[in-house]
C-alpha cells in the first residue's frame, strides 16, 4: 500500500459513536482528522502542473538580475539631456541577450527592450521619440526625458533567496514559469493518490449495454471520476459490483491492495441488499462514523483501512453521491496533499428559502449578479435525491444551516462550488 502512514481516527468516531447520527461539522473534523498525508516524490518541471508543491521555491537570483530596459530606443546618460544635449551620436546597438556595453560621454546606444542597461547610461528614450539619421539620434522637439526612466532596476521584483513559492500550492502554468526562472529542473510535490471508485447495485447497466425496463443507467460513477479528475486526480478507476456479499468481499479487498482511497456508491443505507459497512468490517476496514445529520447524503460512511487507506461509502442517490464527494471527498484529498485549507466563499440567496430544521441542507444554485455586482445563489430545485439532470444547471450548492427553517431572500450563505477551484 502506497499511503504513508499518518495520524487518523480509526474503530470510532467523534465521541466514540460510531453509529451516532454526527454533525456536517463533526464529519468534516473527523475525516480531515484521520487523513494520512501523501508521500513526496521528485518529478521533472515539466511534469508538475496541476501536482501541489511539497518544497518551497526560492529566487536562484535577483529579478531582474540586471538594470532591465524596457523600451526600444537610445539608452543615453542623463546628465546630458539635462545639460541640453538633444542629438547624440550613435555609438553601436546591443540587443536582449548581448553582453553588456560602456556608454561613452555624449553618445546613445541604440537599444532594446530586455536588454542590460549600458553602465554609463541612466535613461531611456523611446524609438517613437527619436530620428536616426546619418549616424545621429535626434530627440524630438520639446520631448522632455526623466532620469531612469524605462528602466526596471535589478531586483526591483524580488532578491537573490527570496522565497517565490510556498510548500502546498497546486503549480499553475504561471508557477511553472516561477519555478524555471528559479533554475530547477526537478521538483517535490505530493505524489498522486491512487484512486478506486466502486459502484454498487444490480439494477445498475453501463452505457451501451441492453438494459431492461426496471435498470438504471450507471451514471454516479462515472461523474465522481470525472469530479476527480477535474480536479487532478489522474490515477482514477471505475468498477461495478452487483450486490453479492462474497463478490463484494472479494473485489473490494483487491481494490483496497491497490489503492490509497475508495470512493464507493450506494449500498450504504438500511436496506437488506445494503452489505457495504459489514463487508468493509470483514475487511478490517475500521468505521469512522456512519451518517451525518444532513440532506442530501445522510447515510455516509467513512472509514479507514488496515494500511491506512481512506474509504468513502456514499450513498447512492446521484445528487447525494455528487453532494458528498464534493464536502468531504475532495477537502480530505486536498488535506491529505498538503493543500492549505480554502477560505470560505459566500453567496445572498436570490429568493426566500423553507428548510426541515432537523437537518443541515445543501441547497443545488446557481449563481446570478445582483445589485452592485453582489453574488446570488438562486436556488436549483431537484426532485428527490435521484434528480441529478438539474444539476447540470448549478454552480455548487449553498449550506443552509441545522435548527434554522427560514431563509429570507438576502440571507448570506457558505457557497460550495462544484469545482473547489472555480
Amino acid at each position: 500500500m502506497p499511503v504513508s502512514a499518518g495520524t487518523s481516527v480509526t474503530g470510532q468516531s467523534p465521541g466514540n459513536r460510531p453509529d451516532a447520527v454526527i454533525s456536517v461539522s463533526e464529519a468534516r473534523e473527523a475525516i480531515l482528522a484521520a487523513m494520512p498525508a501523501f508521500d513526496i516524490e521528485t518529478i521533472p518541471v515539466g511534469s508538475a502542473g496541476g501536482r501541489v508543491l511539497r518544497q518551497a521555491v526560492v529566487a536562484e537570483r535577483d529579478q531582474p538580475p540586471f538594470d532591465r530596459v524596457m523600451m526600444d530606443g537610445i539608452a543615453i546618460a542623463f546628465g546630458d539631456f539635462a545639460a541640453g544635449k538633444r542629438r547624440f551620436p550613435v555609438q553601436s546597438t546591443q540587443a536582449a541577450g548581448d553582453e553588456q556595453q560602456v556608454l561613452e560621454p555624449g553618445k546613445c546606444i541604440e537599444i532594446m527592450t530586455g536588454a542590460s542597461l549600458p553602465r554609463g547610461a541612466d535613461c531611456v528614450v523611446p524609438v517613437e521619440r527619436i530620428t536616426v539619421a546619418g549616424g545621429d539620434a535626434r530627440l524630438e522637439d520639446g520631448y522632455v526625458a526623466e532620469a531612469n526612466q524605462f528602466i526596471h532596476p535589478r531586483g526591483s521584483d524580488h532578491g537573490l533567496g527570496a522565497e517565490l513559492l510556498a510548500a502546498g500550492k497546486r503549480i499553475s502554468p504561471m508557477d511553472i514559469a516561477i519555478i524555471h526562472s528559479a533554475g530547477l529542473t526537478d521538483i517535490d510535490v505530493s505524489r498522486s493518490p491512487t484512486i478506486r471508485t466502486i459502484s454498487t447495485g444490480n439494477e445498475l447497466v453501463p452505457a451501451g449495454a441492453p438494459i431492461e425496463p426496471h435498470q438504471v443507467r450507471m451514471s454516479n460513477g462515472p461523474a465522481v471520476v470525472a469530479l476527480l479528475r477535474q480536479h487532478g486526480y489522474t490515477d482514477c478507476e471505475h468498477d461495478h459490483l452487483v450486490d453479492e456479499p462474497q463478490l463484494l468481499e472479494e473485489r473490494i479487498a483487491a481494490h483496497l491492495a491497490a489503492a490509497d482511497v475508495l470512493v464507493l456508491s450506494g449500498g450504504v443505507s438500511m436496506g437488506k441488499a445494503d452489505y457495504v459497512p459489514q463487508v468493509l468490517g470483514k475487511l478490517g476496514v475500521d468505521v469512522v462514523f456512519h451518517k451525518i445529520s444532513q440532506r442530501p447524503g445522510k447515510p455516509m460512511w467513512f472509514g479507514m483501512g488496515p494500511q491506512g487507506q481512506a474509504v468513502f461509502a456514499l450513498p447512492g442517490n446521484p445528487v447525494s453521491t455528487l453532494v458528498c464527494a464534493r464536502q468531504y471527498v475532495l477537502p480530505a484529498l486536498a488535506r491529505s496533499a498538503g493543500e492549505p485549507d480554502p477560505l470560505p466563499e459566500f453567496a445572498a440567496l436570490a429568493q426566500d428559502v423553507s428548510f426541515n430544521p432537523s437537518l443541515t441542507c445543501f441547497l443545488p444554485a446557481r449563481l446570478v449578479s445582483g445589485t452592485g455586482g453582489q453574488v446570488l445563489a438562486m436556488p436549483v430545485a431537484t426532485n428527490t435525491s435521484g434528480d441529478f439532470t438539474a444539476l447540470s444547471a448549478t454552480d455548487g450548492c449553498v449550506e443552509l444551516p441545522l435548527e434554522e427553517s427560514q431563509f429570507p431572500a438576502g440571507t448570506v450563505l457558505q457557497l460550495h462550488r462544484w469545482s473547489m477551484r472555480a
